[in-house]
């Protein structure tokens, strides 16, 4: 999961990045409104963290030019501003919650797990043919046979499994699985996918991992087999 914190004040964004990844969140900090709109433009996050006040411009207008985006993620409005008709406006205008300084971040934390929860609903398995993923005992199986993944294997795999059918960059892989930027130097996606090819294929006639040339990996059936897909 990546999450975008927008806070123009240092040290609140230091500690929320910190407090973030320290529970497995990929994390991207915007100092200021603009740069906020650059990243959401050219990323998909799944959650937003934005404060109110922002040297450049209004966090409710940064709010509005979000939901403007035909994909849109969960907002949670960070405010010193605690009167009910802010918060009531803030919500209008599209937040998907708010929640006032100074704040606990074991709070904060609870509201962000609820948020993605919300705008990510996890089904318990996801199916494409006879491979079956359960998301939460973490468990593989295909044609019937246990397959033993590493976690970042697993993480993988899932992240090909929601996007069936979808042509995934390497940097769309990296971004998702690591708290990591891709530089376009490192071969670490194509080693893993290696290693999810001789798990999960070389052993089977249909193989489902695929090459995109000058893109990357997607995961979908051949041709003219029928999927159970239930993601």
């Amino acid at each position: 999961m990546r999450i975008l914190v927008v806070e123009d004040e240092k040290r609140i964004a230091d500690f929320l990045g910190r407090g973030l990844e320290s529970a497995s969140y990929a994390v991207d900090i915007a100092p200021d409104g603009q740069t906020a709109l650059e990243l959401v433009h050219g990323t998909d996050y799944d959650l937003v963290i934005l404060d109110m006040m922002l040297p450049d411009m209004d966090g409710l207008r940064v709010l509005e030019k979000i939901r403007n985006r035909k994909t849109n993620p969960p907002v949670l409005i960070l405010s010193a501003r605690g009167a009910v008709e802010d918060r009531v406006k803030g919500l209008e205008l599209g937040a998907d919650d708010y929640l006032t300084k100074p704040f606990a971040f074991v709070e904060l934390l609870a509201r962000v797990r609820v948020l993605l929860r919300r705008g990510q609903p996890t089904p318990e398995k996801l199916i494409v043919g006879e491979l079956s993923l359960d998301c939460i005992r973490r468990k593989v199986t295909r044609s019937g046979d246990n397959i033993d993944l590493a976690p970042k294997e697993f993480s993988i795999l899932e992240y090909l499994m929601r996007n069936k059918g979808r042509p995934l960059s390497r940097t769309m892989i990296v971004e998702h699985v690591w708290d990591m930027d891709y530089d376009g130097l490192t071969n670490i996606v194509d080693v893993y996918i290696r290693h999810l090819r001789s798990k999960i294929d070389d052993r089977y006639p249909a193989k489902l991992i695929h090459t995109v040339r000058g893109v990357g990996y997607m995961l979908e059936l051949p041709e003219g087999r029928g999927d159970k897909s239930n993601s």
